[in-house]
Order: structure tokens, then sequence, then C-alpha cells
């Protein structure tokens, strides 16, 4: 008979017979001894929103479970700038669940993220990885709801020209071999994505394409599936550290930059939530938005323009966020509307068990009791240079503050758009509505404002929102955009110099 993991790309799934989330440390040490791996490899995410890597040889039984009982020491200092040197010692310590196996080294290798403990033994309250969880852990108590998300992780492939079979300029979208040049690339990162734990949707090649000179940009995007924000973070993670060790290796370049010249589209990485009760999607009833999805609209409309802060963290973000470029620039939502800020994307409600019977007329109806499940509400202004934990934090505080708020459902609905916003015709209604920043600048004077927000319940740190807001003002970026207008030699520069800023 077949088990529950029969299917699980994971190894580690795969040969201790139980989920991922589920795994202890005996786990690992079973796994380790029984399949001759040598190396631990700790993972942990600093400033710069990139995994960061302590490697350990194993030298012995006893050596194996002193690792993985009581972690190590690391220079905060040279982690985070917000750290002074005189006290910067913290240790990291391994995330069981999160124990992959390394798909790359040549050493047979278990690789673990880890969070950050202070000296005291406690969790570093301005890390990343702990202000989600905080994030988290507020929300369930306020609302008794699990915030589940997943993102849609775009990027180009930059690589040499080829003149066989090419593509029309912006028109990649879902093209096939062998006008889509990367799919096997795409599916490669796929492969050892789902291998390390990464739950994907599905893969597909995007709209941009474009040649300048000898030079290829093809767009791609990799997509995943909702499991609650804390795990989100750690796959996309994971998932980016992926694909740019596989493009190295494929002796390509790969980007998330938010923009790579004046024209074409951008990446961006559009982040779904879900919020779930008992096994339900608390965003929808009887085929309807409920007031618990427009309460937590209403939140993240209210603080959107301070959550760019963690979503849209350098200059190039503000010259994807234009009009007309299928990226928000007016705080507003919508059904099945590119042109919002908050989109609600196209469920499976009415008629969802019959389409199937009618494309394969000899197949019963789909059995699945409530295709609703599957409704999320989409976020589309976050980028590539987010910092993924940071930003899932920010929704989390976005969402609960919309429970709070004593007006969230009228809110809501006085925000909602059901019309393409960058239209001649709706103008008038466009410009009554709020506006995301145009800058780094004005993100961290829109943070500054709504600091609050997110340092109730002891969520974010002051000391994290004040190096956020100092490094944000320091790329002195105000009016850059206006300076720099459609240039297509100086956005190229400009986007050079952040290329892998993300």
């Amino acid at each position: 008979m077949e088990n529950t993991y029969t299917l699980n790309p994971n190894p580690l799934v795969q040969y201790l017979q139980k989920a991922q989330k589920d795994f202890t440390k005996a786990d690992l040490i079973k796994y380790i001894t029984e399949n001759q791996i040598e190396m631990v490899n700790f993972r942990y995410v600093g400033a710069d929103g990139r995994l960061k890597t302590l490697n350990f040889i194993i030298n012995s039984l006893q050596h194996l479970d002193s690792i993985l009982t009581y972690g190590e020491r690391v220079d905060g200092s040279s982690l985070f700038p917000y750290i002074e040197a005189g006290a910067s010692d913290l240790y990291v310590i391994p995330r069981y669940r999160t124990a992959f196996l390394n798909p790359f080294s040549e050493i047979p290798a278990i690789d673990i993220l880890c969070s950050y403990y202070t000296k005291e033994g406690k969790p570093l309250e301005s890390a990343p990885e702990y202000t989600l969880r905080k994030a988290h852990e507020e929300f369930k108590k306020v609302t008794g709801m699990e915030f589940q998300a997943m993102g849609e992780l775009e990027y180009y492939v930059i690589s040499e020209k080829e003149e066989l079979f090419e593509t029309e300029d912006q028109r990649g979208y879902h093209e096939s071999t062998p006008f889509c040049k990367w799919a096997d690339f795409r599916c490669e990162c796929m492969r050892a994505i789902a291998q390390t734990g990464g739950q994907i949707k599905y893969g597909h090649s995007e709209v941009g394409n474009f040649t300048l000179g000898t030079t290829a940009y093809e767009q791609n995007e990799i997509e995943f599936l909702p499991v609650n924000i804390e795990e989100a973070a750690d796959q996309l993670v994971i998932a980016k550290w992926i694909m740019r060790t596989l493009a190295e290796r494929y002796d390509i370049n790969l980007t998330f930059a938010p923009k790579i010249t004046a024209g074409k589209a951008g990446s961006g990485l559009h982040i779904h939530t879900r919020l779930m009760k008992d096994g339900k999607n608390m965003y929808l009833a009887n085929g309807q938005l409920t007031d618990t999805a427009l309460k937590a609209i209403a939140g993240i409309l209210d603080i959107a323009s301070s959550l760019t802060a963690f979503g849209n963290t350098n200059p190039t973000s503000y010259f994807r966020l234009v009009p007309h470029q299928e990226a928000p620039t007016n705080i507003c939502w919508g059904d099945r509307n590119r042109s919002v800020l908050v989109r609600v994307p196209l469920g499976w409600t009415e008629g969802a068990a019959q389409m199937i019977t009618d494309a394969n007329p000899l197949e019963k109806a789909a059995q699945e009791s409530d295709p609703g499940i599957k409704q999320t509400v989409e976020f589309r202004c976050p980028d590539g240079s987010a910092d993924l934990y940071l930003l899932l934090a920010g929704l989390a505080v976005a969402a609960r503050h919309g429970f709070e708020m004593k007006d969230g459902i009228e809110y809501a609905k006085e925000r909602y758009v059901s019309v393409n916003i960058f239209d001649e015709a709706h103008k008038a209604t466009a410009e009554k509505l709020s506006h995301l920043p145009a800058s780094c600048a004005e993100s961290a004077e829109n943070l500054e404002k709504q600091r609050h927000i997110y340092e109730e319940h002891q969520v974010f740190s002051p000391r994290l929102l004040d190096g956020i807001i100092k490094k944000l003002k320091s790329y002195d970026d105000r009016t850059l955009r206006q300076e720099i207008g459609n240039n297509t030699e100086r956005i190229t520069e400009l986007v050079g110099k952040y290329i892998n800023a993300e």
C-alpha cells in the first residue's frame, strides 16, 4: 500500500517517513549516520537578506550531537549593522524542521537554517526570523487564525543571444521550448527546491524578454503553494540560494532585480495570503469574500506605504512601480484587476466541479469538498529586493492591524476599484486614492510615521526599525526617478549597481 510520503521529493522525508515539520534531533542523527553524511552546514540570514554559511565536518557522534544541541557562536556585528561590536557575540541554533540534503555539495552534507540567540539564551529581538515568528504569534492571538502565504519568484536569466527561435519582444508569457531558452534550467531549479522542502505550485516563462546587443534577457517565474508564513519565508530564502548557485554552474547570470531597463517588464515578488482556521479558508464563504478578508485587506491598504520599507528596498524598486507596467502605484484593491495593489485572483467556486467533466466526459465530478480553499488575496508591490522575513512579518502586522481597526470593513469597501485604474477614463478615480512611495527616502518617511503599528505587541524592535530607516535614507534617491527618467543607459548603470542586492 502506498504511504503518505511516497511521492515526496525530499530525501529526508522519504527516508524518515515523517513530515519535515516533525523532524527531531534524533531523526537528523539517524539520517546522517545511516547515509554517510560527512558535513553539517548551518545557514542563517543576515541584514542583506542572503544566506550565510558555517561548515562543520563531523568527527564523531558526540561532536554531531553537540553541534545539533548547542549550535555555535557568530559575530552579530558583522551580520547586522545595528549590533554594536562591543557586545556582538550571538548563538546560531538549528531549527530541525528546516534540514535538507545539500543538492550541490560534493561532500555529502545536511544543511539547516538557524535562529539567533543572545548571550542570555534568549531569541535576538531584532533578528528577521524571530520578528516574523513574533508577528505570526501575535496575529494568531488576536484572530485565532493561521496566516499563510506563498510567493511568486520572478527572475531574469541573462545570457548570450541565440539566433534561432527568437520570441517577440515582451511576448514571452508561458512560451515553450524552443522559444523559451531556459525552461530546462527552470525545471532543474524547481526539482532542487522541492528536494529541500519547497512546496512549489508551478513554473513558467514570463512576459519579459528582450535583447541588448548580443545579450539576451529572459524572464521566468516559480510560484509556491500556501504554507504558514514562517515556512514560506524559509522556502523562498532557500529557493533564491539554489537558483543563484545553479545559475553559476550554468555560467549564466540570474537576477531578481525589480527593474532591468526602461520600457521592459520588471520582476516582482507578489505575495499571496490566506487565513486558515480548522482547515477552512476564512477569506471565502458561499462563494463571496468574507468580512474577515475585508478586514485583512483594510489593514494591508492602511499601512501599505510603509510595507514598502521591507518589500521594495533599493532605488531600482521604484523604477518598477510606475503606471502601465502591471505594477501598482495606487493604494486600492479589486477582483482579478492587475492595476491594483491588492488583488483577489480568480478562484474556484461556481462550476468548479463541472469543468473537469465538461473537458473529460468519462470523468466523474471533482470530489474536492471545498474548492474555495484555493482562494488567496495577493499583495502586488513587493519585488526581489524584499527582506523576506520582514516583509511577511509586516504583512502579518498589517492584517492584524485590520482586525484592530474600528472601521476596517468600510475602509476596504471605500477603496475597491473594479476597473483598470491606469485608464484615462478613470483618472478622476485614481486621483482620489493614496499612492505608494516613489523612492526609498519616501518609504523611510512613511515607516517613521507608522512605526508604532509595527512596534505594538513588541513585534518589530525599535533598533531594527531605526536600522531600516537609516539604510533607506542613505540611498538619497528622493528625486532619482525624475532625474533619470527613461534614460536607458543610466537605468542600466543603476541596475548593474544593485543587480544582486536582493
